[in-house]
């Protein structure tokens, strides 16, 4: 309750950048039916995705661990509603709330769990299973079937050429698991789209089961 108390709904937009890193956070963000992509970048090279916020987490995790700096760029993958307060208020309710302490806890283990995954992902597997991980990773957070992406967005989440995207969500389309028109995507098999998908996809399901569930 000493949470909600603190907390102010808002409209998340798509596109919006919500932090960067080095910078100092002002607000934590609490997604309740939008979702926020943390994105790495190295040089001149474009952002890739490395982690993916939903109603099961928060921006800001890494206030748990006593930085202020936020180490990533947060972006709205997927436009809608949040719960957000300012840093300073959450400040002084969380070492009044235990279990917030332990669920922030959990929450922090899951996300290392999430950003070693996408690392070893990248490096050894192939863009149609990465793609459908990211797909069901997207329609877990967006509690959708159907939601708007386009695939310069794709090719720039997962780090790739957007020929690769178009021939990778190509398969998908033909196998029926997917359909895909002008920047609207819609999730047809959900099952055959999990067995597309690379093992990471299931690993970090077990981890958020396990430990959130």
């Amino acid at each position: 309750m000493r949470l909600l108390s603190i907390c102010k709904p808002i409209e998340l937009v798509l596109g919006d950048v919500l932090c960067r890193p080095g910078e100092t956070l002002r607000h934590v963000h609490f997604p309740v039916d939008s979702f926020i992509s943390l994105v790495t970048n190295t040089d001149d090279h474009p952002g890739l995705e490395v982690g993916m916020i939903g109603r099961e987490g928060m921006l800001g995790a890494h206030l748990a661990l006593g930085v202020a700096r936020a180490p990533l760029q947060a972006l709205v993958q997927g436009a809608g509603t949040a719960w957000r307060a300012d840093v300073a208020a959450f400040r002084r309710v969380w070492p009044q709330s235990p279990s917030l302490q332990r669920v922030m806890g959990r929450y922090v283990y899951v996300l290392m769990t999430q950003l070693a995954s996408s690392a070893a992902c990248l490096r050894y597997h192939l863009i149609a299973p990465r793609l459908a991980r990211w797909l069901l990773m997207s329609q877990d957070r967006a509690h959708a079937d159907e939601f708007r992406v386009t695939q310069e967005f794709l090719a720039y989440m997962l780090g790739v050429r957007r020929v690769g995207v178009t021939a990778a969500a190509g398969a998908l389309q033909n196998a029926g698991l997917i359909g895909y028109t002008r920047g609207h995507m819609a999730i047809l098999d959900r099952s055959g789209l999990e067995k597309a998908a690379c093992s990471c996809y299931g690993a970090d399901a077990a981890v958020y089961a396990q430990q959130l569930g």
